[in-house]
């Protein structure tokens, strides 16, 4: 199955309007699994989303096993682009960050070895999401496969709780592949008022506890990445630099990744 490339017309989307107020348990969701796979028995109470019991990046929900290496990147790809191409449809502004952002630093695609994606949203998009798209499902027609894809979008009630205590809910949504099991981890920007009632003006940060000012984020900047339009952090370079070292925007290898060598990595132009 190809499906990386910059192509609109892979797409066609159909969506389905199924709103879930309770938690999403197995028997909500699951669409092939007889047994639930999710991790939830051995996670604290209290914990949302619940990664699988055989990868952190997987929903077992939806999956018993992970998908071939040679496989996920193109499940990661469309992943992204069918995410990015509903966040526009819908109106809700999105950025990518971490390592992803790191992938589209280097030639606009995710790094080969990545198994997640991680995008962030603003307070008010959250709260958009959660109220009007919340367990809405979306069928895309993609090449190479007769019956399309279907994608979850999941709010983490959670949401609401705004601070740092909440360690088992730091992320507030998820975009899930419910063939695959594969994911987005969305997290949400927010205004750090403790900060700024200390005086640090523009302080942000998120339930994961990385903090930001709103001139690191904002204006947001445009680009592409997996051939979509996507929107960038301001102080990318500084942002990526600080959360990964230097040489992570200079070296052109990365050896933990098996005997592959990546040192054709060329850096592309970012912004057209």
């Amino acid at each position: 199955m190809i499906i990386r490339g910059s192509a609109w017309v892979y797409l066609a989307i159909l969506i389905w309007f199924n709103r879930v107020e309770a938690d999403a348990d197995f028997l909500d969701v699951r669409t092939k699994l007889e047994k639930d796979r999710s991790g939830r028995r051995g996670d604290p109470a209290g914990k949302y989303f619940h990664e699988s019991t055989f990868h952190p990046h997987y929903d077992g929900r939806f999956a018993d096993d992970q998908v071939g290496k040679e496989e996920r990147l193109d499940h990661l790809t469309a992943l992204i682009q069918t995410f990015l191409y509903t966040m526009a449809d819908i109106g809700a502004e999105t950025w990518i960050m971490h390592g992803t952002l790191l992938g589209w630093w280097w030639n606009q695609k995710i790094l080969p070895w990545d198994s997640d994606l991680d995008l962030q949203v603003s307070e008010e998009t959250i709260h958009f999401l959660a109220r009007y798209y919340n367990m809405t499902e979306y069928h895309f027609s993609l090449p190479g496969l007769s019956s399309g894809r279907n994608y979850l979008l999941e709010i983490n009630p959670h949401y609401m709780i705004r601070g740092t205590d909440d360690k088992l809910n730091v992320i507030d949504a998820r975009w899930i592949d419910t063939e695959t099991g594969l994911f987005i981890d969305v997290s949400t920007i927010r205004k750090n008022w403790t900060a700024i009632e200390d005086g640090v003006e523009g302080a942000l940060m998120c339930k994961d506890k990385h903090h930001y000012f709103e001139k690191d984020i904002y204006p947001l900047r445009d680009s592409f990445f997996e051939g979509f339009p996507v929107k960038i952090p301001f102080e990318y370079g500084w942002l990526l630099e600080e959360e990964y070292g230097r040489k992570a925007l200079t070296v052109t290898q990365y050896e933990q990744y098996g005997r592959h060598s990546y040192s054709q990595f060329t850096r592309v132009p970012l912004f057209c």
